[in-house]
Formats: C-alpha cells, sequence, structure tokens
C-alpha cells in the first residue's frame, strides 16, 4: 500500500493485487491490535543482513518522522510505550485507514482477493500476470508480498518463489522473533513455570551471532566483535522460552548454538551472597525470592546443580561459599542449548529472503531483471522487535514508489 500510493500520487496508473479476503491483517494484529508503527531510535544498526548495507539509502531518506508526520496529517493519535516503540492510542485500523486513504488519493485500483497463478515475460519489456481475475499487463512488478510468518494469515513464499523464477539469488529463509524451544526431558524442570516472567539480559554465544555482528560491523574497538545482548522481558511457557528477550535474541541463533541468560541483570549474585552471608539468618529460598517470582525461586533452587536436595531451606550463613560462587555464577550465565523455535506460526517475522545484492540499495529494482522489484520483508532485511521491521516497509515502499517509472501513460 505504501509503494502503491506513492506511485499513484506521483501519476502512475497502479493496480494493488492481493489474494487476500481481508485487507493487512499483519497490520491488524500488531502490537496488540495497536499497531506498534514505528520506532524513533531506527538506524541500520537494528537490521540483521548478509548485505547490512543495502538498507542505509532507505532508512535515510524516509524516517519515523516522516511516518509519524503522516499519522498527524490523518489526525491519528499515538503515544511511545517502551524504548522508541510507538503506538496508535486506539486501534491498528487507523494505520490501514490511513493507507486505504492515501491509495485512494493515488487513484490505485485494486484487485482482491486475487490470486496470481503465474507469472510471464514478454519481449523483455512486459509482465504477464496470469491471475484468478484475468490477465494484467505492466511494465513494473512490484514484489510486495511480505514473508512466511503466520502463515495461517495468508503468508507465503510467494515473492521467493518469482525472484528464483528470474534467476535473483535467495538468502535461505527461516523464522525470526520466534519462541525458542528444548527438548522436552530436558525442559521437564521447568516446564511447570509456564506464565513467569522477569527482565533478564540474554546474549547469543555462537557461531551465527558472531556472524551476525561482524556482518552489521558491529565491533568494539581493537577488532574485537560486541556481544549480541537484549535486555527484555524473558517468559516461561510449557515448552520453552518466549517474551521480547528470546524473540529478539532468536534472530541470532542457529541450530546447535547456546544463548545465555543473566537471571539476575546488572548484579554480580555470587558476591552480593557472600557479602550478606556474614551473620544472616536467612534461608536461601528467602534470599532469592526477594529477587524473583517464588515459584521461579523455589524451582531453581530444587533443580540447582550445585548441591543435592534442601538447598533453599538452609540458612545463608549456612551454605559454603563454594556453592554460593556456583550458584551466582549459574544465575548471572545460566547456558541452553534450545533445540528449535515454535516455526512460523509463532514467529513475528521471516530472517533472509531475496538477497539485497540482486537489489538496487536506492530503487529496491533487480539489477538483471529491468522493472522488477522487492520491498519489505520478502527481502533479507530483518529488523528488531519493536516497530523497526514496519518502518522497513514504509522506507523500502516509498523507495520504491519513487523509483517507478512512466511509461506512456500505460498500466
Amino acid at each position: 500500500m505504501m509503494a502503491a500510493a506513492v506511485a499513484g500520487q506521483r501519476g502512475l496508473r497502479v493496480v494493488l493485487i492481493d489474494h487476500a479476503k481481508k485487507l493487512a491483517e499483519k497490520i491488524r494484529i500488531s502490537g496488540g491490535g495497536r499497531c506498534n508503527f514505528t520506532n524513533i531510535n531506527t538506524s541500520p544498526a537494528n537490521f540483521i543482513s548478509q548485505n547490512p548495507h543495502f538498507c542505509r539509502s532507505a532508512l535515510a531518506a524516509y524516517t519515523p518522522q516522516d511516518f509519524i508526520d503522516m499519522v498527524v496529517r490523518h489526525g491519528i493519535a499515538w503515544h511511545e510505550k517502551h524504548r522508541g516503540q510507538l503506538f496508535c492510542d486506539e486501534s491498528s485500523e487507523d494505520i490501514i485507514t490511513m493507507l486505504q486513504h492515501e491509495c485512494d488519493d493515488g487513484r490505485v485500483s485494486w484487485r482482491m482477493p486475487c490470486a496470481v497463478e503465474r507469472i510471464t515475460r514478454v519481449d523483455d519489456d512486459v509482465f504477464v500476470l496470469h491471475t484468478s481475475q484475468g490477465e494484467v499487463q505492466a511494465h513494473q512488478l512490484v514484489m510486495a508480498t511480505g514473508g512466511m510468518a503466520i502463515p495461517q494469515l495468508g503468508a507465503t513464499d510467494f515473492a521467493l518463489g518469482v525472484a528464483r523464477q528470474f534467476g535473483l539469488k535467495v538468502i535461505e529463509p527461516r523464522p525470526a522473533l520466534v519462541p525458542l524451544t528444548f527438548d522436552a526431558e530436558a525442559w521437564k524442570p521447568f516446564s511447570s513455570l509456564s506464565g513467569v516472567a522477569l527482565e533478564v539480559l540474554v546474549r547469543a554465544v555462537g557461531a551465527g551471532a558472531a556472524a551476525a555482528r561482524k556482518a552489521n560491523g558491529r565491533q568494539k574497538p581493537g577488532g574485537k566483535a560486541a556481544q549480541t545482548e537484549f535486555l527484555e522481558d524473558l517468559l516461561f511457557t510449557h515448552r520453552g522460552l518466549s517474551g521480547p528477550a528470546i524473540l529478539q535474541i532468536s534472530s541470532y541463533w542457529n541450530p546447535g548454538e547456546a544463548i545465555s541468560v543473566d537471571l539476575a541483570p546488572g548484579r554480580d549474585l555470587a558476591r552480593e551472597l557472600l557479602e550478606s552471608k556474614q551473620g544472616s539468618r536467612q534461608k536461601l529460598g528467602s534470599v532469592l525470592s526477594g529477587m524473583w517470582p517464588k515459584r521461579l525461586a523455589d524451582q531453581w533452587l530444587a533443580n540447582a546443580q550445585t548441591t543435592g536436595d534442601g538447598l533453599g531451606e538452609q540458612r545463608l550463613a549456612d551454605v559454603p561459599d563454594k556453592t554460593l560462587r556456583e550458584l551466582g555464577a549459574c544465575i548471572n550465565a545460566w547456558q541452553l542449548f534450545p533445540s528449535g523455535t515454535a516455526g512460523y506460526k509463532k514467529a513475528e517475522v521471516m530472517r533472509g529472503g531475496v538477497d539485497t545484492r540482486c537489489l538496487n540499495q536506492k530503487t529496491m529494482e533487480a539489477s538483471a531483471v529491468s522493472g522488477l522489484y522487492f520491498i519489505g520483508e520478502a527481502v533479507d532485511v530483518t529488523g528488531w522487535l519493536g516497530g523497526y521491521n514496519f518502518q522497513w516497509a514504509w522506507a523500502s515502499g516509498v523507495a520504491c514508489g519513487k523509483a517507478l517509472l512512466q511509461h506512456g501513460g500505460k498500466r
């Protein structure tokens, strides 16, 4: 809709084809129904790609403030909720209606629901779309069909198939911003904690995280890579871990790799326990319950690998120093090996997609196929949780819409 509106308002004849019965379902459900439509802190560092510099041009040309200006112009009330995340005061329907009105201002034609059955090209100049509503011919074709996340809303790999059809490389897609799962037997001691939430610092420690850091140029002085870490809420589930912290780190995790969770961020727990030990009459379980939900404290001590049963009932003063050091170290760096993810059904977005090295970063046009464009989630640009992926959708859509050319008044 963003690309169509910009192109239409420039005087191009545009037809927008959508196979779904309901418009913009992903916008509708986002942000708990209030649409986290952008993040004021957006920068290229908030995105993952094998070609990390690709997103710079579009993001610089269309900023969060540009989108906010449009929101305000349409009279939509909004607020900042958390760390630069902007939401509608009322409903995500406000954003959908705004984009519809922008398309109307550009005299965009709609075909919906309308399935594209196949695409051919005539004389290297005209794309022929064979659809459920008949044939459509166009000099320029924009693939804005998103990724594979949330297939129950109609998400497919359609854009990736078109890219491959025309000889473009595709970075292997996978679920991102997704809960992580664990082997059922290994997770059994923690499954009873379903529903427990707390703030943690989560780190990716495998080769996937290192590769992403290197690709995105996030290095410390002296060439040492910075850690990939997020301070966010974590949620225990029956099958594993979820919540913003886990969704964020999932984009950097690869099968077989570990993640590290600091369950007491900003605190050297071993040192604190040792310093508090002298003369303390408190039970160790009570000490941990003072900083955690009691269910977590009880379950953690019941399964602590440092000693046998009854650790939680011991007075802090009676617990050996070695045990407290081991306990603190484990809490500050709980290392876990996920067995997988909850898949596309639970993923917020798709990582991977059309290789951006095949595209022009200013126009989104395929370098080897004139008139063919890919934007949004379909390309290998994946944002963090918190409005970044929407901002990429708006920015890449505007870049493409401005780049489309007039062709003698033809559609």
